[in-house]
């Protein structure tokens, strides 16, 4: 079912729940009840956005302290902002997110969302048997919403990540790292990163070098088989 943001425009489920993921992982709810700020280093996935909620939106550049150059856009609407807090999203979420209302079989789009947003797919050679290696690593500054994610990627995918602690110089700077070794992040971009999906195209490129790769075993502790 399409959710409508105004008067006869309608976002298709497809970008709505990739966008949702989008918005928990690298988006802003301000403090005044109607804007939403997400922020992106491509320009081309916040301009399809833009082009498929029907808005108008101009897309303006921020640059960072190191000198980096990223891309933003505001979207200013109380119905589609009240429609993210009703699922949990909040104003100052980066430390204080709990778990969200994702419907099951959207699931996969909105865990590609968090995935182009806060994820990181990483090939590496093993230095002692020269195989190929992948991982897929979630980052979030909120403890409960880690681990809801992990919880919720394990009971919808059948697939086990473990958590860890990058800690900064303080504790309010511990950042949380939802960690799937090879052939747990195999199955998991086989269900986010179809060839027709929407998102970003580095990402994709990533997610099929991970799925092209020789496994080298077949079974494994971190899998298991999805319940229904």
């Amino acid at each position: 079912m399409a959710y409508n943001i105004r008067k006869r425009i309608e976002i298709e489920p497809q970008i709505l729940w990739y966008l949702v993921g989008l918005i928990t992982a690298d988006g802003s709810l301000s403090k005044d009840g109607r804007h939403v700020d997400i922020t992106l280093k491509e320009d081309k996935v916040l301009q399809e956005i833009v082009k498929q909620i029907g808005l108008d939106n101009k897309i303006t550049k921020k640059r960072g302290g190191t000198g980096t150059i990223t891309h933003r856009v505001q979207i200013s609407n109380k119905s589609f902002y009240d429609f993210l807090m009703s699922i949990g999203l909040m104003p100052n979420k980066s430390r204080n997110l709990e778990k969200l209302e994702v419907p099951r079989k959207h699931f996969e789009k909105f865990l590609r969302g968090m995935i182009d947003g806060d994820g990181a797919i990483k090939r590496w050679i093993h230095p002692s048997n020269r195989n190929e290696q992948w991982s897929l690593s979630i980052y979030s500054g909120a403890k409960t919403f880690i681990k809801w994610l992990q919880e919720e990627v394990e009971k919808n995918l059948g697939v086990t990540g473990k958590i860890h602690i990058n800690s900064g110089k303080r504790n309010n700077n511990r950042v949380y790292v939802l960690k799937f070794g090879k052939m747990a992040a195999k199955r998991i971009l086989q269900k986010c990163y179809q060839k027709d999906g929407f998102g970003l195209k580095r990402k994709y490129k990533a997610a099929s070098g991970c799925l092209s790769s020789s496994t080298g075993w077949t079974r494994s502790k971190t899998l298991s088989d999805v319940p229904g």
